[in-house]
């Protein structure tokens, strides 16, 4: 990859963190989560109710590359709340049974009173055969 991409995609990456006040870069999108840990943080996010955005990393390896350059954190999904990385799905777990993560994301309330919820189980995309005839 050539430096000015490398450039671009960064700064792609930075105003995407900068424009959305809670921001998630996962494997897969919030209705379709690719992977465990994204599905489990969007049921996270999507149990307390509060509005993010969402970065399908797989389209395109060079954005997990740069997004991970940027963040110094290698796994994805990555939170951003206010511009700050908040970490991946056991952090965020973590910050949701303590509360520490409705006070990041401005909400009320203390401690989860419930477990942190599951994202639904990854079904595997159906087989699709391209037909070259």
């Amino acid at each position: 990859m050539t430096e000015e991409i490398q450039t671009v995609i960064r700064e792609e990456i930075r105003n995407a963190i900068s424009e959305n006040p809670v921001l998630l870069f996962m494997k897969g999108t919030p209705d379709q989560p690719a992977c465990g840990f994204s599905a489990q943080t969007v049921a996270i996010l999507q149990s307390l109710g509060r509005p993010f955005a969402a970065v399908n990393v797989l389209p395109d390896p060079r954005i997990r590359q740069e997004l991970s350059a940027l963040s110094n954190w290698p796994t994805i999904p990555q939170l951003f709340v206010d511009g700050e990385l908040i970490g991946g799905c056991d952090i965020v777990t973590e910050m949701y049974q303590s509360g520490e993560l409705q006070q990041a994301l401005g909400l009320d309330g203390g401690p989860a009173e419930a477990p942190a919820p599951e994202g639904e189980a990854v079904q595997p995309a159906p087989l699709s055969i391209e037909n070259r005839l």
